[in-house]
Formats: structure tokens, sequence, C-alpha cells
């Protein structure tokens, strides 16, 4: 937050075009093994018939790369958003229970969701990009998400279970 104070006082102080741009959980097929989605992905392609996680209740947005690059370069290129700070998020919200049933549906094998108390962390309830204003400002700039959630949660495990190799699915990666 801090960083974002400075950037756009730059902006009030020296007009240095600046616009604070905030994605909302960026995902891609290459992602760390730390991130929920592929720790989600790794297990089911390793053959686990119980997903481990922690809580099960939080909510996020999650944006496709793709969609995310295209929100910053778009709001590059976008006067009205100069010194101002933008959430970019696709608006829609999910349960990390909920990413767990879809991504275990788009991996194609059963498995059941079981709440690890070592998984456990404190973290926001509610990550998300639904507010007001969140895509009305991405679209100042002409710019929409245009990866599905369940097209990207595919592209996505398609990848890991291709490159299950690259994943250390015996142990929890913090």
């Amino acid at each position: 937050m801090g960083a974002d104070m400075m950037a756009l006082s730059h902006w009030h102080a020296f007009e240095l075009p600046v616009t604070v741009v905030r994605p909302f959980n960026t995902y891609v097929p290459r992602q760390s093994a730390r991130a929920v989605i592929p720790t989600i992905l790794s297990q089911r392609h390793a053959g686990a018939t119980e997903i481990r996680l922690g809580s099960l209740t939080p909510t996020r947005d999650f944006t496709y790369v793709t969609d995310t690059v295209a929100g910053f370069l778009a709001l590059a290129d976008c006067d009205r958003a100069l010194g101002e700070s933008v959430n970019l998020g696709t608006g829609r919200e999910i349960s990390i229970g909920d990413l767990a049933t879809a991504l275990i549906a788009v991996s194609g094998r059963d498995a059941k969701v079981v709440v690890d108390p070592a998984r456990l962390r404190p973290s926001a309830a509610r990550w998300s990009g639904s507010s007001p204003t969140a895509r009305g400002q991405g679209e100042w700039a002409g710019w929409q998400p245009e990866v599905s959630l369940e097209d990207g949660l595919k592209r996505t495990s398609q990848w890991v279970a291709e490159n299950i190799a690259l994943f250390a699915t015996d142990r929890y990666q913090v």
C-alpha cells in the first residue's frame, strides 16, 4: 500500500503517468505449487483420492494470466486511469471448496476434499474484484476478461497433468 501511495504521489506532484493496477488472483498453468490451483491439480493428477486443503470457505476472484496481461496493457494506454488505483478482476467470486470441486471435475477423476489442519493459515475471507468499480475501471480501457474460469482451469489442468513430474505432491508446499 505504501508503494501504491508513493507512485500516486509522483502523479500528483510531477504528473508522472502512473496507474496502480491491482490484479486479483492471477493463475497460470506454470504457477508455483504453493498456489491453491496447482496444489489441487497436482494432488489429483498424482493419483490422490483425497485432496488435502486448508479452509474451504474463503472466496477468491481468479483471473487467467492472459486476461491479467491484457488488462495491464489496456490500462497502460488509458488516460482516464492515470493517477488512479485500478482493481483488475473478473467479478466472479468462488469459494476454495467450490474451486476444488470444479478442479476435480476437470481432472476427470473423482476425489474427496479433506481439510488438513496443517494447511490452515490466517487469510482474508474474501478477495474479490466484484466491487462496483473493479470491472468498471478495467472497462475504462475497453478491457473485459475473455477466458472463463472453466476454460482456464481446463488449460491449467492439462498442463499440470503433462508436467506432473515437476511437482512434489508428497508434501505441502509452503
